[in-house]
Parts: C-alpha cells; structure tokens; sequence
C-alpha cells in the first residue's frame, strides 16, 4: 500500500517563502519515490491544520522553516496528535534553534563556540557591548536573518529599535575572520565539509537565497586535520542537542590559529534546506545518495520521539552539564 506524506509546507516566520519554494522540489521528489502526497501550506492556525490532517497520514514531512517550524511547536503539534515526522523532536528543535544554549551545549561537549552573550536591545543601541568587530544576532532565528556584523570603525548602530522585529534580547558574539565551513550530519554520521565563498561579507540571508555568486567549495579545500575535527564537532553538537534524521552544523574558521584553535562552532539547523542543490543534501549526494533516496528515507526513518525518549535526552544534556561545572 502507497505511504501517505503530509508535506507540510510555508508556516508564519521570516521564512516562510523559502519553505514554499523549497517545498517543491520536495513534493516532485517524495511523488517520483512512489509515494502519495498532501501538500499543506500551514498557517497560524491550530483547528485548519488538525483538519488537514484528519485522517492522519503515515508521515508528515516537516518542510518548516523558522520560528513555529524548527523550535518545536510543529514537533509538539505532531507528538500529541501521536503523527511520526521527519527530523529532530520537540527538545532538540527547541534547543537548537536557541543558540546561546546550544552553545553552551557544544562547550559541554569540548567545541568551542565565540565568545558572546546576550544583551538587551536597549543596550545594543546604546553601544554596550564589546570591542569591535563583533557580531549580533537575534537568539532564536534561522537562516541569518536578523544577522549585522559591526566593523572597527562603523558610527553607525547595527540595527534601530524600528527595523529589529527579534524581541528584546540580542545574542553579541565576537567576530572570527576567516573561512565559513558546514558540515551536514545525517542519523548521527557527518557527511562532508563545504567551504561557503560569500561575495557579500559574510553568508547573511541575502547570500543564501539571492545572490548567484556565492560559491559552495565541496570538499572544502582543509588540512586533514581540520577536515576531520569539523566532522567530529559536527557529530558531537548533533548528537548532544539529540538531533535525528539531517541537520547542518556551522562553523567559522581562523586559519591564521594553530590546528583546531580556530575552529568556531556557531550554530545547528535541525531542519537545513532542502532541494538536490542545498548544502545538506549535497553533501548527502556526495557520498553516493541521490536527492530522491534520502527524502525516501528521511520518510521511512520518521518518528514521533515519545515522552521517554525525551526524558533520556534531558538526562544526557544535565549530565553533560554537570561534567563540565565538575
């Protein structure tokens, strides 16, 4: 019998258009794997989206991105409703999409992150921060939306208190010159490093998503050594957050530091991009996977993570946790 998919697609955050788009290439790929399916564009509406999935499907495929789509709110929505689906449960989605705790997670596991903290608005537009350059960021945000790098030098503030739609609270990181590296892991296994050749200062939203020029290097051109450092980090991040199925782990690189000095874990997505040209998945088509399989079993593989199995997670991160105050 053909497996019944809820593709669920669009949702209400910043990127709510690039899961659109994405989105299709999803759905012309689970229809040529042989499966049956919905399309349903979700909205911030609880009642229309219980709806459109009664009766419930096999799997739904969660092509959300954003705030509602990747911190947990879809994963809790689909737990109750007991509706196994693709990628990470309801904690690890929360805890990833949250980067000053994710940072704090990868600490516990020996990967060093920049050094940062969080900081009201108010004292962003105050100038309170660091010495530059430094990096903010909103906390809880995905594809580098919110993203301002402030130079030595700018007498400019990097956002007003009119343009920052990100809450009260700042993430400031320092800035680390040099190379960006992603490294996509899928069911706990690093796949490759891609080195990522912005023309646009650094891979902000509008390199991500509209400029042509930005170059994606695959293999990134590395030392063995580092090469296989960010595998390591990679898996150490995904695997303490308790991820599943693919995520995408960055870093940035200072290759003027000794060995893995400079290596800079910045952030994980729990639900990284997806088309055959994405840097995950062509990671994953590197290693001999083609587009089509690993939707297929990013299908088979879905779950619902149960209460238990969530508990088990907490456990592992209070004691990784406790290890490092230790």
């Amino acid at each position: 019998m053909t497996k019944k998919v809820a593709l669920l697609v669009g949702g209400w955050s910043a990127e709510r258009q690039v899961s659109l788009e994405k989105g299709k290439a999803v759905e012309a790929t689970l229809r040529e794997g042989g499966y049956d399916v919905d399309v349903i564009d979700v909205k911030k509406d609880l009642p229309s989206l219980i709806a459109a999935l009664t009766p419930k499907p096999d799997v739904v495929f969660n092509n959300l991105y954003g705030r509602g789509g990747e911190d947990g709110e879809i994963q809790a929505v689909l737990e109750i409703l007991g509706i196994p689906y693709t990628h990470s449960g309801v904690l690890a989605s929360a805890m990833g999409m949250d980067k000053p705790l994710s940072k704090k997670l990868a600490e516990t596991v020996g990967v060093q992150s920049p050094e940062g903290f969080v900081a009201s608005k108010e004292d962003v537009l105050a100038g309170k921060l660091m010495p530059p350059p430094y990096v903010v960021k909103p906390p809880c945000e995905g594809s580098s939306v919110g993203v301002r790098i402030v130079m030595d030098g700018d007498n400019h503030q990097p956002f007003d208190a009119e343009s920052w739609a990100f809450g009260d609270e700042v993430l400031v990181e320092r800035f680390i010159p040099g190379r960006e590296l992603t490294v996509a892991v899928l069911d706990g296994k690093a796949q490759a490093v891609t080195e990522i050749v912005s023309q646009t200062g650094f891979f902000d939203y509008e390199a991500k998503y509209h400029d042509e020029r930005t170059e994606y290097v695959l293999p990134a051109v590395l030392s063995e050594n580092i090469y296989k450092t960010a595998l390591d980090y990679a898996e150490r991040v995904y695997n303490i957050i308790g991820c599943a199925g693919l995520a995408r782990c960055d870093f940035r690189y200072d290759d003027n530091l000794a060995g893995s000095d400079g290596l800079y874990f910045l952030e994980i997505n729990t639900q990284p991009g997806l088309t055959a040209d994405s840097i995950a998945p062509s990671q994953v088509i590197y290693n001999g996977m083609s587009f089509v399989a690993l939707c297929s079993h990013l299908v088979e593989t879905a779950q619902c993570h149960g209460e238990e199995q969530q508990n088990q997670q907490f456990a592992t991160v209070a004691r990784e946790t406790e290890k490092q105050r230790a």
